[in-house]
C-alpha cells in the first residue's frame, strides 16, 4: 500500500500567504477556541447526565448510564479536540478536498469520487443492522450538539476560511472507508505490476523475481510450500534480458515502502507468565502527522468498562480491552482488490461484453468544487463489478472490484468487541465484521489468547487474483466471501503465545487466496525468538519488546560490504579502510548511537536499483509508470548476489567480477550517505543522525516561523523501517504502543506520539511525544480527574 500522506494527502503550500494574513491576529483565534474542559453543557438526546472526567494528559473517561449516551458524549469530546482531523478525513473520503485547499487537491478528489465513497455511504448505512445505525447516529448528535454550542472554531477553519457541516451518521462510514483505502488499495499497484511483468517477462524470471517468502518467513512456516516459493535463478532467460536492455535506463527497481501501513501484534497466555494472566501488546504502524491518527479514550456504562484507541469519527475502540478480553489487530497485508479488464463493444464504445451480450456502462455524473477556481465536472463509468478506473491498465480499462465499494461487505460489526464477555465472542465478533481485513489477537481474563481475522475475504474462481483478467466469461471472479465459520482461528497453541507482524501466515494448502506478497517475516522471527527466550513474561518485558532495535536482517548486507572490502582492494584503495571500520564499528541494532547502519541500508537500496533494472526494459516500455518493489525482493536479490552468475553480471562493461560490481554500489552507496551529512565525518556518522522524528503540523510548512508551536521537536530516534521491531522512520512508525491483560488494566501501559488535543495551545497537544520518543510508559487506565464535564439532557 502506498505511503499515507501527511494530513490525508494534501500539500498546504499555496495556502500561505492566508496563514500569514491571518497570523497577525492568529493569537487571539487560538486563545478563544480553546474548548472548555470543565462545566454543565447541554447535548442532544442525551437519556441521563453523562460525566467527562479528564487526566493530566487530556485523556476522557467518560461515564454514562447506556452505550448510546456514551457514544454521544464520544462525538462531544472528539469534536472538542480533534474537530479539524475529523472533518479532513471525511472530507478525503467524500472527494471534497478541493473546495476548501483548491487545485492541489484535485488529484485526490478525482480518486475519490471514482470509487464513489460518497455516494455509497448512503446505502452503507441503510444495511447496518439497527443497533450500529444508533451508535453512528448518537456519535454524530454528540458532535453536532459541540458545533452548535462552540462558534469559536479551531484556527485551521479560520485560516481557510470555512465553516464545517454538521455531521451525518454516514460521514463515520466515510472514515472508515478511508481507513480501507490506507490499508488495502494498494493492491491495485500489486495487480498493475504483476500483470505488467506477466506479460512482458518470461514466466520463470517472473516467478524468480514475485516471490512470497523470505528466509525469516520459511522458519517461522517451518518451510511449508507457499504460493509464489522462492525460485532458482533463470540464468537463460535472465541472460537475453540482460543482452535487450537500453543502455540508458533510468531506474526501474525500487526498494518495497518500509514506511507501508502494518503493525506488530502478539499475545501471550497464562502458561508464559508469573501469575497465569494473558497479556496482549499491540503497536499499529501508520504515517504519523500531528495530531496522531488515534484518539485516547475510557469508557463506562453499566456492565462495560473500556481502554483503549479511538479513530476519531468513529465511534468505537479500535485497539484496547475490557474488563474481560483485550484485542489488538495488525494489517492483513493480503489482496481484496482485483482489475477486471473490460472488453469494450468495438461498434460502440459505451458498452462492455458481459457473457454473450453487449451490456452499457452506467454513469455517474459527479461536480467537484474548487476554491477560487470553476467547479470540475466528472463523468464516471460504472461496470457491474465497480467503477472504471482513470489509468488503464496496459492500454486497455478496467474495473475497480474491491470489498470497500461493496456495499453490503462493509459493516461497523467490530464496535461490539467493546462489550465482549468471552474470547469466544469476541472470535465470533471479528469473523463477521466487515471493516478492514485485519489480523486480530485476543487476550482474556482467564490466561487464553486467540487469534483470527476480521473483514470480507474474498472467495475468488478461476485464478488467484494476482494478474488482471477478463471476468466477461463467468469463469472468473469473486463467489461471494469466506464464511465467518470458514475463518482461520488459533486457539491457545501449545508454545504459549501467538504474534502477527503483517508476515505470511498461510502456506499453499491454505484453501483460500488471502494474499501474494505479505511482509518480510524479520518482524514476526524476531519477536518470536524473543518471546520463547523468556521463561516468564509481564506488561514491563512486552512493552520492553515493543522497542527492540536489534535488526538482523541487515546482517547479510554487511557481510557482503566487509566481504567486498577485502585485503586486497585495501591496499589498492586505503582510502577505504575508514569505510571498513565503519561497517565493522555496527553493533546490529538501530539505535541513536548505530555506526555503520545508515550506510548498509543504503547499501540494500542501491543494489536492488542496480542489480534488477537491466532485467526490467520490456516492463517499462509497455508502461511508463511501471517500477518493480516487491515486499520479497531480498530473496531473488540474496540468490543473485551469493550465486553471482557470471552470465548475469550487471554493467559488464565496467566491472569485470561481481565483486567489483558489489564493491562500486557499496562506494556509491557511501558517497551518497555522505552527501547528505557534508558537515557530519565517517566516524561520527550515527543512525541518530539520519533518523530523525519529523512529526510536523500541515500548515507549519505554509507558517515555518510558528512550526515551533505547530510541530513536535525534531529529534534523533530510535529504530528503523521494516526490519526492527520498534519500526521508526520520520514521519512513520508506531502510532501507539498498548500492552494490556483484562483484569489487570490497572498495570497496561499505553503511549502515542503526540498529545490528545489537535489544539497548539492546548497543554494537551505534544505532552505525550516524549513518553513515545524515549520509549517511556504511560498507564493505559485514565489517572486521577483533573477537570469534569457534566453533559445533561436537553
Amino acid at each position: 500500500m502506498a505511503k499515507p500522506k501527511k494530513w490525508l494527502g494534501v500539500g498546504l503550500g499555496s495556502i500561505g500567504l492566508l496563514v500569514v494574513a491571518a497570523s497577525g491576529f492568529g493569537y487571539r483565534w487560538w486563545l478563544q477556541s480553546l474548548p472548555a474542559l470543565d462545566g454543565e453543557f447541554k447535548l442532544a438526546k442525551l437519556s441521563s447526565s453523562v460525566t467527562v472526567d479528564t487526566d493530566a494528559y487530556g485523556i476522557p473517561l467518560i461515564s454514562a448510564s447506556n452505550r448510546l449516551d456514551a457514544a454521544r458524549a464520544l462525538g462531544y469530546v472528539t469534536a472538542r479536540d480533534r474537530l479539524f482531523q475529523m472533518d479532513l478525513m471525511r472530507r478525503k473520503s467524500a472527494g471534497r478536498l478541493a473546495e476548501i485547499f483548491g487545485e492541489m487537491a484535485i488529484k485526490s478528489d478525482l480518486l475519490s469520487r471514482t470509487y464513489g465513497f460518497n455516494v455509497r455511504v448512503q446505502q452503507i448505512l441503510s444495511k447496518q443492522p439497527a443497533v450500529h445505525r444508533q451508535y453512528l447516529e448518537a456519535y454524530a448528535d454528540g458532535i453536532n450538539s459541540y458545533l452548535q454550542q462552540n462558534p469559536a472554531l479551531p484556527f485551521e477553519f479560520k485560516v481557510l476560511g470555512y465553516q464545517p457541516e454538521p455531521w451525518r451518521a454516514e460521514d463515520c462510514l466515510l472514515v472508515v472507508l478511508g481507513m480501507f483505502e490506507n490499508l488495502t488499495a494498494w493492491a491495485e499497484h500489486s495487480e498493475r505490476t504483476l500483470s505488467i511483468m506477466d506479460q512482458t517477462l518470461p514466466p520463470d524470471v517472473m516467478a524468480f523475481l514475485t516471490p512470497d517468502s523470505d528466509r525469516f518467513t520459511d522458519d517461522l512456516m517451518g518451510y511449508t510450500k507457499s504460493l509464489r516459493p522462492p525460485q532458482s535463478i533463470p540464468v537463460p532467460a535472465m541472460q537475453t534480458l540482460l543482452a535487450g536492455q537500453s543502455p540508458s535506463l533510468e531506474s526501474l527497481a525500487k526498494a518495497p515502502d518500509e514506511t507501508l501501513a502494518g503493525s506488530n501484534a502478539w499475545a501471550v497466555s497464562g502458561s508464559k507468565t508469573s501469575d497465569g494472566r494473558a497479556i496482549l501488546a499491540n503497536d499499529m504502524h501508520l504515517g504519523i502527522s500531528v495530531p496522531n491518527i488515534w484518539y485516547r479514550v475510557e469508557l463506562q456504562y453499566p456492565e462495560v468498562r473500556a481502554v483503549g484507541l479511538n479513530l476519531p469519527g468513529t465511534p468505537f475502540l479500535v485497539s484496547g480491552s475490557n474488563q474481560h478480553v483485550a484485542w489488538g489487530v495488525t494489517n492483513l497485508s493480503g489482496d481484496f482488490l482485483d482489475l477486471v479488464k473490460l472488453e469494450i463493444n468495438p461498434d460502440n464504445a459505451g458498452q462492455y461484453r458481459v457473457g454473450d451480450h453487449w451490456q452499457d456502462f452506467q454513469e455517474r455524473h459527479e461536480t467537484i468544487q474548487i476554491k477560487s477556481s470553476e467547479p470540475k465536472a466528472l463523468t464516471i463509468r460504472e461496470t457491474q463489478w465497480g467503477p472504471v478506473a482513470a489509468q488503464p491498465l496496459l492500454g486497455q480499462p478496467v474495473a475497480i472490484h474491491w470489498v470497500a465499494l461493496d456495499t453490503d461487505a462493509v459493516n461497523i460489526g467490530i464496535a461490539d468487541l467493546e462489550g465482549s464477555k468471552s474470547l469466544n465472542e469476541s472470535l465470533a465478533i471479528a469473523k463477521r465484521a466487515g471493516g478492514p481485513q485485519l489480523n486480530v489477537l485476543l487476550a482474556d481474563e482467564y490466561g487464553h489468547i486467540a487469534w483470527t481475522l476480521t473483514g470480507k475475504i474474498p472467495r475468488r474462481l478461476g485464478g488467484d487474483g494476482a494478474i488482471s483478467h477478463s471476468w466477461a466469461d463467468g469463469k472468473t471472479g469473486w463467489q461471494g466471501y469466506i464464511q465467518p465459520n470458514e475463518m482461520p482461528q488459533s486457539v491457545d497453541p501449545t508454545e504459549g503465545f501467538l504474534v502477527s507482524a503483517n508476515d505470511r501466515r498461510f502456506a499453499a494448502d491454505f484453501p483460500f487466496v488471502i494474499g501474494h506478497q505479505f511482509v518480510n517475516g524479520y518482524r514476526a522471527y524476531r519477536i518470536t525468538q524473543q518471546i520463547k527466550q523468556a521463561t516468564a513474561h509481564s506488561e514491563w518485558s512486552l512493552f520492553n519488546l515493543q522497542q527492540d532495535t536489534q535488526t538482523e536482517f541487515y546482517d547479510y548486507y554487511q557481510q557482503l560490504a566487509l566481504k567486498a572490502l577485502s585485503p586486497d582492494v585495501l591496499a589498492q584503495k586505503p582510502e577505504l579502510i575508514a569505510l571498513r571500520d565503519y561497517l565493522i564499528s555496527w553493533n546490529g541494532r538501530a539505535d541513536i548511537a548505530s555506526l555503520g547502519l545508515p550506510i548498509l541500508v543504503e547499501f540494500r537500496k542501491q543494489l536492488i536499483d542496480s542489480v534488477f533494472t537491466p532485467f526490467l526494459n520490456a516492463s517499462k516500455q509497455a508502461d511508463k509508470n511501471f517500477v518493480y518493489n516487491w515486499n520479497y525482493v531480498d530473496t531473488p536479490l540474496q540468490a543473485l548476489l551469493t550465486e553471482n552468475p557470471t552470465q548475469l553480471l550487471p554493467e559488464a562493461g565496467r566491472h569485470k567480477t561481481w565483486d567489483q560490481f558489489i564493491l562500486a554500489q557499496l562506494e556509491v552507496s557511501a558517497s551518497t550517505v555522505m552527501s547528505r551529512h557534508p558537515d557530519v565525518s565517517l566516524t561520527d556518522l550515527t543512525w541518530g543522525k539520519q533518523n530523525i522524528v519529523g512529526h510536523a503540523h500541515p500548515f507549519s510548512r505554509a507558517l515555518p516561523l510558528l512550526s515551533f508551536a505547530l510541530d513536535m521537536p525534531r529529534q534523533p530516534l530510535a529504530g528503523c523501517g521494516g526490519f526492527c521491531v520498534r519500526v521508526t522512520g520520520p514521519d512513520f512508525g508506531a502510532s501507539e504502543r498498548l500492552v494490556a491483560s483484562p483484569g489487570h488494566l490497572s498495570e497496561g501501559i499505553l503511549h502515542m506520539p503526540g498529545g490528545q488535543s489537535g489544539h497548539p495551545l492546548s497543554g494537551y497537544y505534544k505532552d505525550q511525544q516524549s513518553f513515545w520518543v524515549e520509549g517511556l510508559p504511560m498507564p493505559l487506565v485514565t489517572g486521577k480527574p483533573q477537570h469534569k464535564l457534566v453533559l445533561k439532557p436537553e
